[in-house]
């Protein structure tokens, strides 16, 4: 049975996934956006540069985000229980 901050802690880690989820998908739409708009108006060399660039800079952003939640999946604990103590305490504060 899990606790009260153990519930808060897995609540806090699973909005943390689905933001990084939406900013990936959203990072993903824009660039081909990007990518369909500059078709119209760049010559074939610019086009594949665009292409080959924009496609690495999405990777890596994907890759640095599937890190980073595999480290607060790893470490949820240590990350998210300082975030509720303060948030605890500024609550307490302000009654």
């Amino acid at each position: 049975m899990k606790t009260d901050i153990e519930r808060r802690i897995d609540a806090m880690f699973a909005r943390d996934t689905a933001a990084a989820a939406v900013f990936v998908v959203a990072l993903w739409l824009v660039m081909a956006f990007v990518f369909v708009e500059m078709i119209a108006v760049a010559g074939a060399a610019v086009t594949a540069t665009l292409f080959a660039g924009g496609v690495l800079v999405t990777l890596f952003n994907t890759v640095s985000i599937t890190a980073m939640i595999h480290h607060f999946r790893r470490e949820k604990d240590r990350i998210y229980r300082l975030d509720i103590e303060h948030l605890d305490a500024t609550r307490a504060e302000r009654r």
